[in-house]
């Protein structure tokens, strides 16, 4: 991993710019210059998610950029899920997982503490694919929300990001009522965001913005990107005693390389 900026220190605050985007596969993004952006970017970190690669099979290219240090948690299933995290901070301490094996096992979770805040890079499943997909979401859920208090209880700042996989109210996609009995906008699933923020954290994008038209996933299939056909399912929540510390949110659909687009936050630490 290459060195880049040593961690945090009492002094002056710094605005921080964190990203997240689900890259439906590392090696493919990488195909579409993923490097190239993020190096034009210069996110202070980059958190992914669905990176569908174990580290020995990325090039080094990706295992190694310059100012960045890298790390991956990858599912025991080769070619699924995976979330990977670049930071030019080296942070203190990172996790892969939050401690449930049944979760843990498939990759999905990077907590990394950055004395400041903890971050957790994470991917919640997708429960489209059966009822015991959509249990084991729920469950994932419900699980994470433990661990979520757990930190809260310790008076831990925190940024949760990912791929929720759900869109939270009706303004969040383009076409509600058609999705009110699919996954990712059933009831069961959208309260559990409500109740994500009753326990204390706060959607970042609806602190700067409430209105319509704003996504983050587009289905391939239909070409829906081009009509702004989409869903809110990618965020960005902190915990409340970071509100104050929170510039701005942001959307970023303008990238392209994915059928998710990035989301970020800026952060005053």
């Amino acid at each position: 991993m290459n060195k880049g900026r040593p961690g945090f220190r009492l002094g002056p605050m710094k605005k921080m710019r964190l990203l997240s985007w689900n890259v439906n596969g590392l090696r493919a993004a990488h195909r579409k210059g993923l490097l190239d952006w993020l190096l034009a970017e210069r996110p202070d970190v980059l958190c992914l998610q669905e990176t569908k690669a174990n580290p020995d099979q990325l090039p080094p290219e990706l295992k190694n950029v310059p100012g960045y240090h890298a790390y991956f948690c990858s599912a025991r299933r080769k070619g699924y899920s995976g979330v990977a995290l670049y930071s030019r901070v080296e942070p203190k301490k990172v996790d892969l997982g939050f401690g449930v094996e049944r979760f843990d096992v498939e990759g999905r979770t990077i907590a990394a503490d950055f004395g400041s805040f903890i971050l957790l890079n994470v991917y919640f499943p997708n429960g489209g694919a059966s009822e015991e997909r959509l249990q084991y979401k729920l469950e994932f859920y419900e699980d994470f929300l433990d661990y979520l208090d757990g930190l809260r209880r310790r008076r831990k700042k925190v940024v949760v990001c990912g791929d929720v996989n759900t869109a939270h109210k009706e303004i969040d996609l383009a076409r509600p009522r058609q999705n009110v009995n699919n996954t990712g906008f059933l009831p069961e699933e959208r309260a559990w965001i409500t109740k994500l923020i009753e326990h204390g954290f706060i959607d970042t994008f609806r602190m700067f913005n409430d209105g319509p038209g704003n996504y983050s996933w587009w289905d391939m299939k239909t070409r829906s990107r081009e009509r702004n056909v989409g869903w809110r399912i990618d965020y960005f929540f902190v915990s409340k005693n970071l509100k104050k510390n929170l510039k701005s949110a942001v959307i970023l659909p303008e990238v392209m390389g994915s059928d998710h687009c990035p989301v970020g936050i800026d952060l005053e630490v």
